[in-house]
């Protein structure tokens, strides 16, 4: 039976109303006990005892295979769903927190067509295989990656690709790694069973169009979802809120958060301090909110890019979701800076209509408090922050994101940046590195050869636009990103020149640095700036000399992480600090992440890395409130 639950299993957070967690206020409440289940809810030493989300084929929620259009499609609904799959066809599941879309992830050609349909070309796709023994075919598994696997939680886990995988590239071509689950419903072990004949993986991912949020309403995920899926598996228990799956990888044996979402959220951060009660409303790009009320902050599911109504909706509805679930009536509002960001329209605008007080903190302060936080690091203790990130409002308003921070939760002080450079037509050099590549050459007053590979990605007219944007700086914001810095290396020896999504060039530049590659580029530090210039004339210089992308990948590496060293020896020397917090979401990259560490450690510093919120933006509302609690004076 698809719906079997009982005390230790089953959805507790995507069923439920409000609190107390009662069947009546639970998406169960239209499912009135049978005879048979009424006993075991009864029944003090059975497992179903006060289970309120207990049911059973009589009593609880029915399947059924269905058409865009809502009409039932013949056979048995599981038994027609793995002819579907079996067959080469797309299927819309409702599942525990809205819909995926599954395929045969064997099968190349339905693979092909799923990144047609969902718009989605090149972001790799989450997979789900029956058991473990499914999974080590096609991956290296090690211990605490299988306990992650199998954990109450079932997230998403980044595992490395065996030699000899099978599986086609398109599931995620140019990566080192794939996205697996287990199954965490009865649904799913129906579904993947293993039978003659039917594929071993399926592709599990969410079902949306590209950058939308996920599907959970029935009547939405037909409308959304119909030009994709050739069929409908859905059920008569409504989802009451829209949650995605998590997704880690390892770091020294321990989660590291990419997303945190099902299965963790809404477990609270336990605070070292009482605090008052807040609402932080988090940044533009995946977005989390975050409430708080005395030791707890309850940190929300994965909302995602705030950029369009269905995922604001998302986020305001969320809100009320977890006032309600938790009894929480916010006393203060906190947001980014981001004058543009919707989640500070949202902050300013509730603020001002309850009159209540709003504090708006600097994205890279909260990047670094959000990191203390997790590490549980007390009050009026001052660390150095590494954070690196791809965008971020400055207080000088400009784009930052290669900022080397002093301080703790209190105030910060910014005693080095990556140097500045422009990015040409603004937020689209974020889509194409080659611009961001060749403003980097422009500001090294290096030459653009027409042998480089961004030269060669554009026009004659499109590099003149370029050259004229940058010459008289005509919509060519500055930035100090460390995501853009990336971007550019990325471009300049050939790996990436067009993103089709955040972060794509910066997780192909890891991907080809060469683990024996020992020399590092050289990062000179000029007052309170991290030059690049002779950064790119090396490049330049070893493309010439015809260096493999994969060698200049790994010295740009190799180069990033001594560098985080001599600007943290700097400072020691100016303080005695040796505390060093790495945040945002450049430290995603865990070659990157990897190297700092080790080498900030053989130098004598102490490394504070996240293991409970993402690196990314899904910790900024944390870090806000953590700020926030800190202006309050009660942290």
């Amino acid at each position: 039976y698809a719906f079997t639950t009982c005390t230790h299993c089953g959805p507790r957070y995507t069923v439920s109303r409000r609190i107390p967690y009662d069947r009546a206020q639970t998406s169960l409440a239209d499912f009135p006990l049978c005879p048979a289940c009424a006993v075991e809810y009864g029944a003090p030493v059975d497992r179903r005892f006060h289970a309120e989300t207990t049911c059973c084929p009589v009593c609880g929620p029915q399947l059924s295979l269905v058409d865009a259009a809502a009409q039932p499609l013949a056979g048995d609904p599981i038994g027609a769903t793995l002819d579907l799959l079996r067959n080469g066809k797309i299927v819309a599941i409702k599942g525990l927190g809205g819909y995926h879309l599954a395929c045969d992830a064997s099968n190349e050609e339905v693979v092909q067509k799923l990144r047609e349909r969902k718009k989605r070309s090149d972001r790799p796709f989450a997979l789900m295989g029956f058991d473990l023994e499914t999974i080590r075919k096609f991956c290296e598994v090690n211990d605490a990656e299988t306990a992650i696997l199998q954990s109450p939680q079932h997230p998403i886990v980044l595992l490395p690709k065996k030699d000899d995988c099978s599986l086609p590239e398109a599931l995620a071509s140019t990566q080192t790694h794939l996205g697996f689950m287990l199954p965490y419903t009865p649904l799913h072990y129906l579904l993947l069973e293993p039978d003659e004949g039917f594929p071993e993986v399926l592709v599990m991912t969410s079902g949306n169009l590209s950058d939308e949020p996920i599907a959970y309403e029935d009547e939405d995920a037909r409308g959304r979802l119909s030009e994709i899926a050739d069929g409908f598996l859905v059920h008569n228990r409504p989802i009451h809120i829209r949650v995605d799956d998590s997704v880690v990888r390892l770091v020294e044996q321990k989660p590291y958060f990419l997303r945190r979402s099902r299965g963790y959220a809404p477990d609270p951060i336990v605070l070292n301090n009482e605090i008052p009660q807040m609402l932080a409303c988090g940044a533009e790009l995946k977005n989390t909110f975050c409430l708080s009320r005395g030791h707890y902050a309850f940190l929300s599911h994965h909302i995602g890019d705030l950029e369009n109504y269905e995922t604001l909706s998302s986020f305001e509805n969320g809100i009320i979701h977890f006032q309600n679930l938790f009894h929480i009536k916010p006393q203060k509002i906190i947001a980014d800076q981001h004058p543009e960001y919707l989640s500070t329209k949202y902050a300013v605008d509730r603020a001002c209509k309850e009159e209540l007080p709003l504090l708006q903190v600097q994205h890279h302060h909260a990047h670094l408090a959000a990191c203390l936080a997790d590490n549980h690091w007390q009050s009026g203790q001052n660390v150095i922050g590494l954070i690196f990130d791809g965008t971020g409002y400055g207080t000088d308003g400009k784009i930052w994101g290669g900022e080397v921070l002093v301080g703790g939760y209190g105030s910060v002080q910014r005693r080095f940046h990556l140097a500045e450079t422009k990015l040409p037509g603004g937020d689209s050099a974020i889509r194409n590195p080659s611009k961001i590549a060749l403003s980097q050459l422009f500001s090294a007053d290096l030459p653009w050869t027409d042998d480089l590979p961004p030269v060669k990605a554009l026009t004659h007219q499109e590099l003149e636009i370029i050259k004229s944007q940058l010459a008289k700086h005509i919509n060519s914001p500055m930035t100090t990103s460390m995501g853009r810095l990336f971007d550019a290396v990325a471009s300049l020896i050939g790996i990436r020149q067009v993103a089709t999504f955040e972060g794509q060039a910066a997780i192909e530049l890891e991907n080809a640095c060469d683990p024996e590659e020992e020399n590092a580029y050289t990062f000179r530090l000029i007052s309170d700036i991290i030059e690049t210039a002779e950064l790119f004339d090396h490049i330049l210089l070893n493309l010439r000399m015809g260096v493999s992308s994969n060698t200049i990948a790994a010295r740009f590496h190799n180069g990033l992480a001594k560098m985080c060293v001599d600007v943290c020896q700097t400072i020691q020397r100016e303080s005695g600090l040796q505390t060093v917090a790495l945040s945002g979401g450049v430290w995603q990259n865990i070659t990157l992440l990897n190297k700092t560490t080790s080498l900030l450690r053989d130098s004598g510093f102490s490394v504070l890395q996240h293991h409970q919120v993402p690196a990314n933006d899904g910790g900024i509302a944390l870090g806000q409130l953590m700020v926030a609690a800190a202006a309050n004076e009660s942290y």
